[in-house]
């Protein structure tokens, strides 16, 4: 056996010449200082541009291969090599074309003719520099120019993908034209055995290699890093046999290979910069083999199939949709006819996705091919772009509601949707909108007619609006869902999966969480996490001891605690301390933190607190920004996310600047609640502080934004106050590597909700007839329909009231049921049912207009508790990666419907109410954990009369910085010669002292003040 090099060396070429379709290339004509093989190059232009080249002849005479060149050239450096691949360059009226590529809908012989002239060589040893003799492997030349090349390694002789990487970083000098960025070659691989990495760009030390591998069990399934082994010839063997062939390698110049230029804007010191830069995307080996399998697919089956692609975070999901989106505009059947009218891209979010439609917007497009139909334009804007045939549309969900029903007939028209962040909501009533404005209803008109029994025009004469939302129902042969997500919920596995012969649904394309980790593509965000455990003890602060409604007297509990002054003093503390010993050093000095809340107004009290601790502190080195919706009331003050983050120089920051703000060098903590926990992108995001209770879904798409790479970033932290360990890991393994669900929904069990919601008889048919009558009626709205729909539920409405408590609770959750499912369930089945179609409408109103199930009040404890001890207890810290599993994690759809509510809030005495909370949050209390903030408060200023009237005589400094310091100082001696233990702490840390004193001094100039 022969085990060298050579041997690994002379397979390839053998495979690539008698089965890749490339012929043997020499170094015969080669110019090892103009780096390219110029008589193939002009051969190739006699040959398929004869006038051309006979007119570059006329223009030039004997200096025309010479003016060729210079030209040639010219344009390269002006636009880059790829760019005069695809698009030649212009010379005195003469029309140069570099390379013939294939047409998906042009047979003409004179473009086959032409493509099947290119030529396309291998070349072993190839040497490519004028100053010595070293020599590439393989080298991948098209007509006559360098475009792919390979240095082989072979463990088998002591050498792996490692040297091969190496000898690209510092045995190539890219300063040579033929290793110039975009100049020769377009990409670089290194492969041995069982791996290969490839770049776009020598750039020697600094050199940045992908992997190219498969994943160890082959692409699209569910695996690690690495290749599968191959019994049938070499592990690697798919690059020369399927990424590098003949075809593909033209096909990768034509379409994938992309030049993408970024405009980034750094900050250093304050000062603002600009920085341009481009570079040459590949597409890695998962990208493309799911965009040519889902091409594939849809050229074999045509339109009306749905697809999932369960690709992680770092998948590169942005370009592969970009990639999708181009093949899918330009595939034609086997007629030549197109198969899509339209490709549009949407995703869930209120506004599109920026890196989406930057990234479709940046990829090679013919003018006027893409149409965005961003948050600055309408939704008739996107009813004109689908009515007009726009190829590629780009738009959000949110928009099709409003223009559903002025779609131009679809008949004949077919779609492929290409679904960004699939999520349940693909399964609701705005989906079904979207299904409204596009699906070509004809074959589902002649399903409801064979089964009704009548004609086709008769149907379609007699009914209306009904049976117009019923044909849209189900799957439809002229719509195509392309779904990308990271985590597919049941509903999004069922609507877009693929059924398996044993009955479950999984995605028909897998890039799994593991892989994209293992690659190195995105960093194990829990892989340092640490946990810490509220320990606390609430007493009643009131001689009474009241009866209240036991889980709103809990939840009112909880949250007095958790946003008690203490609790938050603690917990600061501990946020920016644990960011200036850890987060401050990490990404060379340049790494960010987000504190994640519980609500707006743990947002806002969580932000007034770390200012106050900053500069107590003295910390001038640490910026923070606060991020919320909406206006929040704490007390008498109001608050916007506009009116509370300022720049130094008093600028507002607007909500739309805000990622752009917080990218700069200024800022590094960003406190969100209920924002930018999903679809933000911010490389430098090191740093989680966790302060609610995460689940799920929420759980993993939270702590993923730390997960992008970039530059110095090696590892993550999460800090968590709420969820443990345990429960984070458990969110996360359905999502590691791949998600199943176990069996279809049972869709009859729809007809058993409705039978429960008629048990109660709060409404009958006649009451349905009645308000579907006004609502559908032919004639215009007049200015009293609205009223009588109304007036039809009032009764409804009624009766329901008259129902005891728990009952109400139930069949809220009962009409829920109904509505939430029967919108699910007709994604995917025709149930063809018009007496359901009907109590579904009537339902849907009805729920909107029930009132809530009890009356009662929230319950406010505020006077009449107090956090008597508190401490904050690590409880873990380490790793809780998960680890490789042997089956797919499965998701399960209900059985039964559940029939009760969350059933009635009972009355219990406050005292028992506090002890089930204290129990539940039991600690082992010191005298010192003893919280002194409300003895003192109640010593200073509640029984304080003398104080009330300092607080109206002088304004809020005077009184915070001359008067109560000196009425704080002489109760807290008082307090710690009662008792020494528990008030030590508070004159053995001067900063304690202050903190306590100076947060007491702002609440008590408030609570006086309005008193």
């Amino acid at each position: 056996m022969d085990t060298k090099e050579k041997r690994f060396e002379s397979d390839i070429e053998n495979s690539m010449l008698t089965q890749g379709g490339f012929t043997k290339g020499d170094l015969k004509t080669y110019d090892r200082e103009k780096a390219i093989d110029l008589p193939k190059l002009i051969a190739f232009v006699e040959k398929t541009q004869p006038k051309q080249w006979e007119r570059y002849k006329r223009n030039y005479g004997t200096d025309a291969e010479k003016k060729f060149y210079k030209r040639f050239q010219e344009s390269i450096d002006t636009f880059g090599l790829l760019y005069v691949l695809r698009h030649g360059f212009e010379d005195r009226g003469a029309k140069i074309e570099i390379v013939a590529f294939k047409e998906n809908n042009n047979r003409s012989q004179k473009v086959i003719d032409d493509y099947n002239s290119n030529i396309v060589t291998c070349t072993r040893q190839f040497k490519y520099s004028a100053q010595n003799e070293n020599s590439i492997d393989m080298v991948l030349s098209v007509n006559g120019i360098p475009l792919v090349a390979l240095e082989l390694k072979n463990q088998l002789t002591g050498q792996s993908i490692a040297n091969a990487k190496k000898q690209f970083m510092y045995d190539r000098n890219p300063r040579e034209l033929c290793f110039q960025f975009d100049k020769r070659f377009l990409v670089y691989f290194a492969v041995d055995l069982n791996e290969i990495a490839m770049t776009t760009r020598l750039a020697g030390k600094d050199t940045f290699f992908l992997p190219f591998n498969q994943g160890t069990n082959g692409a699209g399934e569910v695996g690690g890093a690495g290749n599968p082994e191959n019994p049938n010839g070499y592990t690697t063997s798919y690059l020369w046999e399927k990424v590098l062939t003949r075809d593909n390698l033209l096909e990768l110049i034509h379409k994938f290979i992309q030049r993408v230029e970024e405009e980034k804007i750094l900050y250093k010191n304050g000062t603002e910069t600009k920085k341009k830069s481009v570079k040459l995307i590949f597409p890695r080996y998962h990208q493309l083999d799911v965009v040519n399998k889902l091409v594939a697919d849809v050229k074999a089956n045509g339109s009306g199939k749905n697809y999932l692609i369960q690709h992680s975070a770092g998948s590169g999901k942005s370009n592969s949709i970009a990639w999708l989106a181009y093949e899918l505009s330009e595939l034609h059947d086997q007629n030549d006819k197109p198969v899509f009218t339209s490709i549009i891209v949407i995703n869930d979010r209120t506004v599109l996705d920026r890196q989406i439609q930057n990234t479709i917007f940046s990829f090679d497009h013919i003018k006027g091919m893409v149409e965005k139909i961003d948050d600055e334009k309408h939704s008739s804007d996107l009813k004109d772009a689908i009515n007009d045939g726009k190829k590629i549309i780009i738009t959000t969900l949110q928009k099709f509601p409003y223009i559903y029903d002025e779609i131009n007939d679809t008949t004949d028209k077919r779609f492929a949707v290409i679904v960004d962040e699939a999520h349940s909501s693909q399964s609701g009533k705005t989906a079904g909108k979207l299904k409204a404005a596009l699906a070509d209803t004809e074959e589902a008109l002649r399903e409801f007619a064979e089964i009704e029994g009548r004609e086709e025009q008769e149907i379609k004469d007699e009914e209306d609006k009904l049976v117009e939302q019923m044909l849209t129902h189900g799957k439809h042969k002229n719509l195509s869902f392309f779904a990308f997500t990271a985590t597919p919920k049941e509903a999004t596995l069922e609507v877009f999966g693929v059924k398996l012969p044993n009955g479950k649904f999984r995605a028909f394309h897998i890039y799994s969480m593991r892989q994209a980790i293992e690659e190195g593509f995105i960093l194990d965000v829990l892989k340092n996490y640490m946990t810490y455990k509220n320990c606390y003890r609430i007493a009643k602060n009131t001689p009474g001891n009241p009866e209240l409604p036991a889980s709103q007297a809990l939840k009112a509990i909880q949250r007095y605690e958790s946003l008690h002054p203490h609790n938050l003093q603690q917990k600061t503390a501990i946020i920016v301390e644990t960011f200036r010993s850890v987060t401050k050093n990490k990404i060379n000095g340049n790494a960010k933190a987000m504190v994640v809340t519980a609500s707006r107004l743990h947002a806002i009290r969580y932000y007034h607190e770390f200012k106050r601790y900053l500069e107590r502190k003295g910390y001038h080195d640490l910026e923070i920004l606060v991020a919320f919706s909406g206006i929040v009331k704490d007390g008498e003050k109001e608050y916007t996310e506009e009116g509370i983050n300022k720049r130094k120089d008093g600028t507002r920051v607007k909500e739309s600047q805000l990622p752009a703000e917080f990218h700069k060098d200024e800022y590094a903590m960003l406190i969100v609640a209920e924002k930018y926990q999903t679809g933000f992108d911010e490389p430098l995001l090191h740093t989680m502080f966790v302060d609610k209770k995460l689940k799920g879904v929420k759980a993993v798409q939270t702590l993923s934004r730390l997960n992008r790479t970039c530059s110095g970033k090696t590892d993550t932290f999460v800090l968590d106050f709420v969820n443990t360990a345990e429960e984070i890991k458990e969110a996360f393994e359905p999502y590691f590597e791949c998600t199943e669900l176990d069996q279809e929904i049972n869709v009859n069990l729809i007809y058993d909700t409705r039978t429960m919601l008629r048990s109660y008889g709060l409404y009958n048919e006649e009451d349905i007839e009645k308000l579907l009558k006004i609502f559908y009626k032919k004639s215009p709205q007049n200015d009293t329909d609205l009223g009588k729909m109304a007036g039809v539920l009032t009764p409804v409405i009624n009766r329901y009231k008259a129902l005891p408590e728990d009952k109400r609770f139930d069949y809220k959750k009962l009409i829920h049921n109904f509505n939430k499912w029967y919108s699910y369930i007709i994604q995917i089945s025709r149930m063809f049912d018009m007496s359901l179609q009907k109590e579904f409408h009537f339902t849907q109103y009805l729920e909107k207009m029930l009132p809530p199930a009890t009356d009662e009040k929230p319950v406010d404890l505020e006077d009449k508790l107090r956090l008597e001890f508190y401490k904050l207890e690590q409880t873990f810290k380490g790793d809780i990666s998960l680890n490789p599993t042997v089956e797919a994690s499965t998701l399960v759809n209900p059985k039964t419907l559940k029939t009760s509510g969350k059933g009635m809030d009972k009355d219990e005495l406050l005292d028992v109410i506090i002890d089930k909370i204290n129990e539940k949050y039991l600690g082992f209390f010191l005298e010192s954990d003893r919280v002194v903030v409300e003895q003192l408060y109640n010593r200073c200023v509640k029984y304080n009369d003398k104080i009330k009237m300092q607080a109206r005589k002088n304004d809020e400094e005077v009184f915070n910085r001359s008067i109560f310091p000196e009425i704080f100082k002489k109760v807290a001696q008082e307090c710690y010669m009662e008792q020494m233990k528990a008030f030590s702490k508070l004159f053995e840390d001067k900063i304690f002292y202050n903190s306590v004193m100076e947060s007491m001094a702002a609440e008590a100039y408030k609570d006086l003040r309005n008193r």
